[in-house]
């Protein structure tokens, strides 16, 4: 467990530095655009990785992909990031995440560096919510700059139809859903 955080610490300064210092943390006109409001407690919970743009970080996850958001003691939300390795093995990474602006913002950054680096700008990565169903049951999530993309779901397969509107929607906002990997999800128990 220590080995994967470490790891992912590493890769998230790696990645983070170098687009947080080529604008010094300013985001551009042409930046993603987000959901008008999130209502927190209604997203916590499950969600399973429907398709994801290959990203280093996640690059042993080979299926079973699922994020578990949970209320922290101090407000923020507890992350705990699962998929499966290639051997079968589960991977697991816990982070903290934290809203950005009002209690209803839609953009939120996350942390999976340890608590006493959470004063480095660089150790938390953007997670903006930029699609989500009234039910809350299909979400997109990206950063500013559209060098992430995550589809997800509560449940572990979407249908055709709303995974085809989703990536419509994502083509208006400039992504380019070519890029998209589909996540396998197997021998679920929830």
């Amino acid at each position: 467990m220590m080995k994967i955080q470490g790891a992912l610490f590493s890769l998230l300064l790696l990645v983070c530095l170098p687009a947080y210092s080529q604008n010094n943390g300013q985001v551009s006109d042409d930046s993603v655009k987000t959901i008008q409001a999130l209502d927190v407690p209604r997203y916590l919970g499950a969600w399973y990785e429907i398709a994801k743009f290959p990203n280093w970080f996640q690059r042993k996850c080979i299926s079973n992909t699922k994020a578990v958001y949970s209320v922290r003691s101090d407000g923020n939300l507890k992350v705990l990031n699962s998929c499966k390795n290639a051997d079968g093995e589960l991977l697991d990474a816990e982070g903290t995440a934290r809203q950005i602006g009002a209690k209803d913002s839609p953009k939120l950054e996350v942390r999976f560096a340890p608590a006493w680096l959470s004063f480095l700008p660089m150790v938390w990565g953007d997670y903006w919510v930029i699609d989500l169903d009234s039910q809350y049951q299909v979400a997109a999530v990206s950063d500013p700059r559209r060098q992430y993309l995550w589809i997800l779901s509560r449940t572990p397969q979407l249908d055709k139809k709303t995974y085809d509107d989703l990536l419509q929607r994502l083509q208006v906002q400039q992504f380019d859903t070519r890029q998209l990997e589909l996540t396998p999800q197997a021998n679920l128990r929830n």
